[in-house]
């Protein structure tokens, strides 16, 4: 039954009194992190009330960075490969920019939507976009052309910003407010759509500069909405509409869990277009932290950068974090990572023995969050929570209910595997092209499977979508996955059903070598699961490849997988 409308309080059951009393003790609790965390501290009366004004006009969107310059303006609020911005200089870029987009004809309510990656623009064009009250839409940089036309249009998109490497994709794709580069690779060159004529017009820099001095954006007609697309990795991205929660929970939760603290330097490797990355960025700007940003993921650069900038977090999805953990002895040596505090991982599922690895390599200090698009987060393991159950994705947040229930909605035992759903109030508010995710007596569904330990600990068993039967047995394709990472011939592993004459459907695993074992066969990896797991579970069939196709936050596509050739 599934419905487009925001999810119901999950306390809704209770006495209206007693409802009002949990949300109380709920906001107190997190204000108190957010105290900690240094994002509330006193101030002068004269700047509480500046501060007041800018979140009043702009919310909490628009209204962060005004925050932050107002209470750091000395502050970096960016490095990144063209050098440093303070607080007050990315605000007083972004005022620019939402003046010269005025006069261009933008209006509240607007679509602006951004194709970029991690760098200054990208937050330009955000907090401009916000400021006008404009309804935002993250598109992902992995789209081909095609796509981001397609998504755009239908998104409603009134203007689009995009960095120089999209442009050739985009052929004559040109919304009714024009075309923006938020990164420019030669600032000699490419066709003006913004004001004026000749290169260079239509570059965020060129707005910038024109309207350098304009005075802060008056208070929009509405609020910032913000438009994220799902990862897609079972069917086409769908955009998810979201607003502002009135409540401190998005920002508590997080803030109660993980070591993130104001003007700290934070390196963002995870894509801000990303649920998880954009939050991040919301969070770093009203804490007033460096945001460290670099276009493209490499691991060498981000050790590098970790030790350069004497980092205390690493925002990043298990991927990268793979690939760090990947680089050779040589690579570490003599590294100085004693500031980093926190490595923040979310976007696809943290593996227990990439979980075990890492932790030895960078000691204690990986937070894993549970959520999704439509859901927002759901529980947070810590680094306690993973050295007791390293493949555990951590408890629910305080102010978030978590229930497993069966195919009738009834709710299951610890140790019982059955479906995920999640109520917290700060869910999405529905498709934009329509629909929602299905609900259950006030909770949404996450879409996967899973279960709780004796300690209260959520483990992912899978996607509800990917369970087969196999010979009559249920078989969860996450659980030989999870098997086969610990091999130390494998690198990395996927496993999806396909349809069986004599059993039904049978599992099928692709697998990346690690370099330096190249003899892996297929014998051995179904000896090594046949030797670990149930016989029904062990696949019929292994197919090597030279890597898995994933999303930019490192999902695989499934889909793809079936279209490989099987030798």
């Amino acid at each position: 039954m599934a419905g487009a409308a925001r999810v119901a309080d999950p306390r809704g059951a209770l006495p209206g009194a007693v409802r009002l009393a949990a949300r109380a003790g709920d906001e107190a609790y997190f204000a108190a992190a957010c105290l900690r965390a240094g994002l509330i501290a006193p101030q002068p009366p004269r700047r509480l009330v500046e501060i007041v004004v800018a979140l009043g006009r702009y919310g909490l969107l628009g209204g962060a960075l005004a925050s932050a310059a107002i209470q750091h303006p000395d502050q970096l609020a960016v490095i990144d490969e063209r050098g440093t911005l303070t607080y007050a200089e990315l605000n007083r870029r972004v005022d620019a920019i939402a003046a010269g987009w005025r006069e261009r004809g933008l209006v509240a309510g607007d679509g602006v939507a951004i194709v970029a990656r991690n760098h200054r623009g990208f937050l330009e064009a955000f907090y401009a976009a916000a400021k006008s009250g404009a309804r935002v839409i993250l598109l992902n940089t992995a789209f081909a052309g095609r796509q981001i036309r397609e998504v755009a249009e239908r998104e409603g998109a009134d203007l689009l910003v995009c960095d120089d490497e999209y442009a050739p994709l985009l052929g004559d794709f040109e919304p009714r407010l024009g075309r923006w580069r938020a990164w420019v690779d030669d600032a000699g060159s490419g066709p003006g759509s913004g004001p004026g004529s000749g290169p260079g017009f239509d570059t965020l820099d060129a707005l910038a500069s024109t309207w350098a001095g304009a005075p802060p954006p008056p208070k929009p007609g509405r609020a910032c909405k913000v438009v994220i697309l799902t990862s897609g990795t079972t069917g086409a991205p769908k955009g998810a509409r979201r607003e502002v929660p009135l409540s401190l929970a998005p920002l508590g939760g997080v803030f109660s869990r993980v070591p993130l603290h104001a003007r700290q330097v934070t390196h963002l490797a995870a894509p801000i277009f990303h649920a998880f990355g954009f939050t991040n960025t919301i969070l770093g700007t009203a804490l007033g932290s460096t945001l460290v940003l670099e276009r493209r993921f490499d691991p060498v650069s981000v050790l590098d950068s970790l030790e350069r900038h004497r980092a205390r977090a690493l925002i990043a999805v298990p991927v990268m974090l793979q690939r760090l953990i990947a680089l050779d002895d040589e690579a570490f040596r003599g590294r100085d990572l004693s500031a980093l505090r926190a490595v923040f991982l979310s976007g696809s599922q943290l593996t227990a023995e990439l979980a075990r690895q890492a932790t030895a390599r960078l000691g204690p200090v990986l937070y894993n969050l549970y959520g999704s698009t439509e859901i927002a987060f759901a529980t947070l393991a810590t680094p306690a929570d993973l050295a007791a159950a390293p493949g555990c994705a951590g408890r629910p947040v305080r102010g978030t209910v978590v229930k497993i229930l069966d195919d009738r909605g009834h709710a299951l035992p610890q140790g019982r595997s059955g479906r995920i759903f999640v109520g917290s109030g700060i869910q999405f508010e529905g498709y934009t092209g329509g629909g929602g995710k299905e609900q259950i007596a006030g909770l949404m569904s996450s879409g996967d499977v899973g279960h709780f330990d004796s300690a209260g600990r959520l483990f992912i068993d899978g996607r509800d979508d990917e369970m087969i039967v196999s010979g009559g047995e249920n078989v969860f394709p996450a659980e030989v996955e999870e098997l086969l990472a610990t091999h130390p011939g494998v690198l990395e592993a996927a496993a999806i059903g396909v349809e069986d004459q004599d059993f039904g459907q049978r599992l099928r695993v692709f697998v990346v070598r690690r370099p330096g074992a190249p003899e892996l066969t297929e014998d051995e990896l179904r000896a090594f699961v046949r030797d670990n797991l149930a016989r029904y579970k062990v696949p019929r069939e292994v197919v090597f490849v030279d890597e898995l196709p994933r999303t930019s936050t490192g999902k695989v596509l499934k889909r793809e997988l079936r279209l490989v050739p099987v030798p």
